[in-house]
């Protein structure tokens, strides 16, 4: 990417410049249009990715799993809540990972009725092996980016994600 395209796209108009103005609104849909495709060929990809890492894993049981990972543990009911998932479907999906080494349950502490689901040792070292290999990969192909493109790409990509929350 070259300096002149790090810098965010500007639109013209030539009519009145208010919203509902048509010169104004192409472009935001072009541009609304070009994330929504990029985006779909990201998960494709991401999809297609998860199965080559382990031939158990399905994008939704790598998310889970990576989940695990960084918040060191939870309950399936919170699983079930960030996911927006029925509470079966996880449970499901839990069942396949631990089936597969990659998880394992304990006695939640501070209610012995619940379980507090982890990431296992083989599951540990899988998630590991994996971020290298995607930081690798990252790296190769953002390799001659300007650091400042790089810096307003996370950025955005932090806001996206952060207003992509579910509100609870």
């Amino acid at each position: 990417m070259s300096s002149s395209q790090s810098s965010a796209p500007q639109s013209t108009t030539t009519g009145s410049g208010t919203p509902d103005d048509p010169d104004v609104r192409q472009p935001r849909a072009e541009s609304i249009d070009a994330i929504q495709r990029e985006l779909t060929a990201f998960a494709r990809r991401s999809r297609s990715q998860a199965s080559q890492i382990h031939p158990g894993l399905t994008l939704v049981t790598y998310a889970i799993l990576d989940l695990l990972r960084e918040r060191g543990g939870c309950r399936g009911t919170d699983l079930a809540a960030h996911f927006m998932l029925d509470k079966s479907t996880v449970s499901r999906q839990i069942t396949a990972l631990e089936r597969l080494g990659l998880v394992e349950r304990s006695t939640d502490p501070e209610d012995q009725r619940g379980q507090i689901i982890r990431t296992s040792a083989q599951g540990t070292a899988l998630l590991q092996s994996v971020s290298e290999q995607r930081r690798l990969a990252f790296l190769e192909r953002l390799a001659d980016w300007p650091d400042e493109d790089l810096e307003r790409f996370a950025a955005y990509l932090t806001l996206y994600n952060e207003r992509s929350q579910p509100r609870t």
